[in-house]
């Protein structure tokens, strides 16, 4: 597909979309509206060859919106306190999740931009759960309309790599992930507030069925989970040097698999303040555990 002066190249037929010809250092007002009208169409895009730095990455994150911190709980590169450094060294998040759907605001739209890549393996899932949803059968969709999830950092979500991971560093990092501990609530089907799309919003720190035995729920978001994680729903992203993704934290779920020995592989996280989900029929998602973590995001009231 042909945007403006630089292209938007499909990679998947059902998600992800690669943008060439684009220095996101100096995006004019309407080529930025138009990359940001194709993370909506795709929702995830690479960049190739991009090499930014922190300030770079941050001042691209920001015309999406205000910016959260790093994380809640997990310290920041120094002297940066929105960049999270995503370090194999700590542990290795092979675990299909959305990022930070624990607290009542999670993060519209997150960019990583590559420091330290491995040769090979280290590569980025991302699933389409807009597509995951319409795969379910009628009745199943019926049902998951009506559910609400219970979602944690409480729960052992980094878990130190085979090799590579620094045993003290994995350590420290477990115990700053949960030094604080959040439970919300959020509808297991969202309304994406741009495009009216349903999408199962569920992931790793989804823990249980709201009015379920955990045995119960723990059922029923493994059935939903598979439609999420199938094939057809999945983007790829093999890093390089320089590179940057931006994916819509609203309706994805990404995995980074630990298939890369005991080589390093370093990312920074940039992450774009998010509102109060809502499910199908207008609630909004609500706290069951832990403060509003405003001193992480700012509560956006509009998309």
């Amino acid at each position: 597909m042909r945007v403006s002066e630089f292209d938007v190249r499909k990679v998947g037929g059902r998600i992800g979309a690669e943008v060439v010809g684009v220095d996101v250092r100096e995006p004019s007002d309407r080529v930025f509206a138009e990359i940001r009208a194709a993370l909506l169409e795709h929702k995830v895009l690479g960049f190739r060859g991009q090499e930014l730095t922190d300030a770079d990455q941050l001042a691209f994150a920001s015309r999406f919106g205000p910016l959260t911190g790093a994380h809640p709980t997990v310290p920041s590169v120094d002297g940066a306190p929105q960049v999270l450094p995503v370090d194999s060294a700590s542990g290795r998040s092979n675990h299909w999740h959305t990022d930070v759907t624990f607290v009542q605001s999670p993060p519209k739209v997150s960019t990583l931009r590559s420091v330290v890549v491995p040769p090979y393996g280290g590569n980025t899932l991302i699933a389409n759960t807009a597509a995951a949803y319409q795969d379910l059968p009628d009745v199943l969709r019926d049902f998951a309309d009506r559910l609400w999830a219970v979602h944690t950092n409480d729960y052992d979500y980094i878990r130190p790599g085979s090799e590579g991971s620094d045993p003290e560093k994995a350590a420290a990092h477990r115990k700053a992930f949960v030094s604080r501990v959040w439970k919300t609530a959020h509808p297991v089907v969202r309304v994406h507030p741009e495009s009216g799309e349903r999408n199962l919003f569920i992931g790793g720190f989804a823990q249980k069925i709201v009015g379920l035995s955990d045995r119960e729920g723990r059922a029923i978001l493994d059935i939903l989970e598979s439609y999420v994680t199938r094939p057809e729903n999945i983007f790829r992203w093999a890093w390089a040097p320089g590179d940057l993704v931006l994916f819509d934290n609203r309706i994805t779920q990404h995995y980074a698999p630990d298939d890369y020995g005991d080589l390093p592989r370093r990312l920074h996280r940039v992450t774009v303040a998010g509102d109060v989900p809502v499910g199908v029929e207008g609630r909004r998602s609500y706290r069951v555990e832990g403060d509003d973590a405003s001193h992480y995001t700012p509560v956006a009231t509009a998309a």
